[in-house]
C-alpha cells in the first residue's frame, strides 16, 4: 500500500512537471486564444524514449504541437462544421470558406505567437498552401478559399522584413529568381524554416458534417522548399513500402509513378513471399469526377487482381471505414505490409493523384514511416487519362509547336484558347519552380540541399481512420481534449492536450474569428478601440483572405484589387464592407496602415 501510495505521488508530480514545462513553452499561444492547459497526455508510437524530439528543439515543437492543436479546436468548434449538410453547392461553398478562414486565421495568429522565441536569426516561411484552386468537380470560384500560401513569414521583426522582401521580388521581378533569393539568405546567415501547410485538410468532409476525416496538416523543414511563386497543381503519385523499391533496385528494375502496374504488382509479389493479388489494397481517389484522369488505373489494378479500398473498408490497426472522396495525406501513414489473423501477408499502397501541396506533403513523410513516394506534375485541366497527362507538362510553351505537340497528346486540333491555358499553366509551374523538366520526381526534388528534415504535425477535428486519432472531444464545462500527431525521422509521438476555454463560448468566438469577419457580422470598426495590433491582423487576413488579388509594391506597401476577385469568392456586399473598413483606417491611423496602398 505504501508503495503504491509512493508511486501515485511521483507520477502525479511528474504529470504536473510535465503541464508546467507545455504551458511554459506555449504560453504565448494559450494566452492569445484563452486557453487553459490542464493536462497533457504523450504516447509515443514509435522510436524509444531515448530518442531525440525534431531539429527545431523541444520548446519549439511544443510550441508547434499547441499551435497545430489550437487550430483544429477552434476550426472544430467555430468553423461551421456540418452547415453545409443537405444544402446547395453555393451554401457548401460558402460554409467551406468559412471554414477555411477560421482555420487559417488560427494558424497564423498562433505561429505568429510561436516565433516571438525562434532564435534571432531565424524565419518560418511558407513554401506550399492547399486552397489556391478548385478540386474535382468543383466550379472555378470554388477553389480560391483563404489560406495560408506561399512567402507569409514569421520571426522576429527585422529577420521577418528582410526575408519579406526578399519575397516580394520573388513575385514582382523576373530578374530575381530562387538562386538569388537562396544565395542571399545564406549570404546574411538567416536560417529559413520552411512549411507546408494545409490548415483544413477534407474540407468538404468537414463542411457536410461528414463523421471522419477533417484535420490541421502542416509540415515544417529545415529549409526553405525550392519553390519561387505561389502555385497549386495535381501531381499523380505513388506510395509504396521502402523495402519494395529497394528489392526492385536489386533486380533492376526502376518503380516510379509511371512504371506499368503489372511489373509493380510483380515485385509486390515478390518482397513479401506468399502475397496473393486480391490482398494487394490499393487506397485511390475515387468518384465520377476522377474517372476520365484515373478510371484507366483503377481497371488495370482490377485486371490485376488487387482490391481498390472502397468507402467503408475497415483500415487494418484503426478499425475505422475509409472514405476515398478526397484525403490523400493520411491514408500514407497505413501504406505497407500487415498480416491477417490467419497470418496471411497483406500490403496497401496508395495510387492515383493528389493536389500538389497534400502530395509532397505525403512524400516527405517518406522518411519518417519508411516509404518510397513518386511524384508526377500533372496539368490543371482534365482532358486525358493519367497515362498521357504526364506529357503535357514537359512541353516548351515557347515553341512553335506547341499546339502541334499539345494536340498530338489531347487527341486532335486543340482551339486556341485551350492552347493559352494549358501553356499559361505550363508557366506558372515553370515560375514557380516545379520539376517541370523530370519524368518523376520525390521529395528531394523540392529543397536546396536535398538533405533536409521535418517535423510533420496533424492534429484530427474528428476520428482520422488511417491514424487512429481521436478527434476533438468535448468533456463538458468548456473543457475539450485535442490530439496531434507528431513525426521525425526518429519518432512518432501522439500528445493529448487537455485545453479548458477560459471565456464563454460567444467570447471565445470572436478569439478565434478574424477582425474583418466581425466587422462583417456586425460589430462596429468604428466605435471600437483602435490597437496598433489591428494593423497587423488586417493584413495577415487579407493575405489569408484574397492573395491573389494582392499586388506588393516595392515599399513594402500592398493594393488590393477588389475588381478582380469573383463574386462567389467573396459576396459583393462584404467586399463593400472590407473596403470601407480598409479606408477608415487608411484616414484614421495613416501611420499604422502606411503599407496599405489606394486601389
Amino acid at each position: 500500500m505504501e508503495k503504491a501510495l509512493r508511486d501515485h505521488v511521483a507520477q502525479d508530480k511528474e504529470r504536473r512537471d510535465r503541464v508546467a514545462q507545455w504551458a511554459f513553452d506555449t504560453r504565448g499561444i494559450l494566452g492569445r486564444f484563452h486557453l487553459w492547459l490542464e493536462d497533457v497526455d504523450e504516447h509515443r508510437v514509435k522510436g524509444s524514449p531515448l530518442t531525440h524530439g525534431a531539429f527545431t528543439g523541444s520548446a519549439l515543437e511544443r510550441a508547434f504541437v499547441v499551435a497545430n492543436a489550437v487550430t483544429a479546436l477552434g476550426t472544430r468548434l467555430f468553423g461551421r462544421y456540418g452547415e453545409g449538410a443537405g444544402k446547395d453547392k453555393a451554401t457548401i461553398n460558402q460554409v467551406k470558406k468559412d471554414a477555411d478562414a477560421v482555420s487559417a486565421y488560427a494558424l497564423s495568429e498562433a505561429l505568429w505567437y510561436l516565433t516571438r522565441n525562434l532564435p534571432e536569426n531565424h524565419a518560418l516561411m511558407v513554401s506550399l498552401g492547399e486552397g489556391l484552386m478548385p478540386k474535382a468537380g468543383e466550379t472555378p470560384e470554388m477553389g480560391s478559399n483563404p489560406l495560408l500560401g506561399f512567402g507569409r513569414v514569421y520571426g522576429r521583426p527585422q529577420v521577418a522584413r528582410f526575408v519579406d522582401h526578399r519575397v516580394h521580388r520573388l513575385l514582382n521581378d523576373d530578374g530575381y529568381e530562387w538562386p538569388e533569393f537562396w544565395a542571399e539568405l545564406q549570404d546574411a546567415g538567416i536560417t529559413v524554416w520552411g512549411a507546408a501547410v494545409d490548415t483544413l485538410e477534407n474540407t468538404s468532409r468537414f463542411a457536410k458534417g461528414e463523421p471522419t476525416g477533417p484535420m490541421t496538416v502542416l509540415h515544417v523543414f529545415d529549409q526553405p522548399l525550392s519553390i519561387a511563386r505561389p502555385f497549386e497543381g495535381y501531381m499523380g503519385n505513388l506510395v509504396l513500402p521502402r523495402e519494395v523499391v529497394d528489392h526492385a533496385a536489386e533486380r533492376s528494375i526502376l518503380l516510379d509513378f509511371l512504371t506499368p502496374r503489372n511489373l509493380v504488382m510483380e515485385v509486390l509479389q515478390g518482397t513479401y513471399p506468399g502475397l496473393v493479388p486480391e490482398h494487394v489494397h490499393v487506397w485511390t481517389l475515387r468518384g465520377r469526377s476522377r474517372e476520365h484522369r484515373i478510371g484507366a488505373l483503377w481497371q488495370t489494378w482490377r485486371d490485376l487482381g488487387a482490391h481498390l479500398v472502397e468507402d467503408g473498408w475497415q483500415v487494418p490497426g484503426t478499425g475505422h471505414g475509409a472514405f476515398t472522396d478526397s484525403g490523400t495525406y493520411a491514408p500514407t501513414y497505413r501504406v505497407g505490409r500487415f498480416d491477417d489473423d490467419d497470418g496471411r501477408p497483406h500490403v496497401l499502397i496508395c495510387d492515383g493523384y493528389a493536389a500538389s501541396a497534400e502530395a509532397v506533403q505525403a512524400a516527405t513523410l517518406d522518411p519518417v514511416l519508411d516509404t518510397q513516394s513518386s511524384m508526377c506534375l500533372f496539368s490543371s485541366h482534365f482532358e486525358v487519362g493519367f497515362d498521357r497527362e504526364h506529357r503535357i507538362m514537359r512541353l516548351d510553351p515557347d515553341a512553335t509547336g506547341f499546339a502541334r505537340e499539345l494536340g498530338t497528346i489531347l487527341g486532335g486540333e486543340v482551339a486556341a484558347d485551350k492552347v493559352g491555358l494549358y501553356r499559361d499553366n505550363i508557366r506558372d509551374a515553370r515560375a514557380a519552380g516545379m520539376p517541370v523538366a523530370r519524368r518523376t520526381s520525390t521529395a528531394h526534388d523540392f529543397f536546396p540541399k536535398k538533405e533536409w528534415r521535418v517535423l510533420s504535425l496533424a492534429s484530427s477535428m474528428l476520428p482520422d481512420p488511417y491514424t487512429g486519432m481521436s478527434g476533438v472531444e468535448d468533456l463538458g464545462d468548456g473543457v475539450y481534449r485535442v490530439t496531434t500527431r507528431a513525426s521525425t525521422r526518429r519518432r512518432i509521438v501522439e500528445t493529448t492536450l487537455t485545453l479548458r476555454m477560459m471565456e464563454p463560448a460567444n467570447e471565445m468566438r470572436m478569439a478565434f474569428s478574424p477582425l474583418l469577419d466581425r466587422f462583417y457580422a456586425g460589430e462596429d470598426y468604428r466605435s471600437r478601440a483602435v490597437k496598433i495590433s489591428d494593423s497587423g491582423r488586417i493584413r495577415n487576413e487579407l493575405q489569408t483572405l484574397c492573395s491573389e488579388v494582392i499586388e506588393y509594391l516595392p515599399d513594402d506597401r500592398m493594393i488590393v484589387h477588389f475588381d478582380r476577385l469573383d463574386d462567389a469568392v467573396l459576396p459583393p456586399d462584404k467586399k463593400r464592407l472590407i473596403r470601407e473598413v480598409l479606408d477608415w483606417y487608411r484616414r484614421n491611423h495613416p501611420v499604422w496602415f502606411r503599407w496599405l496602398a489606394e486601389g
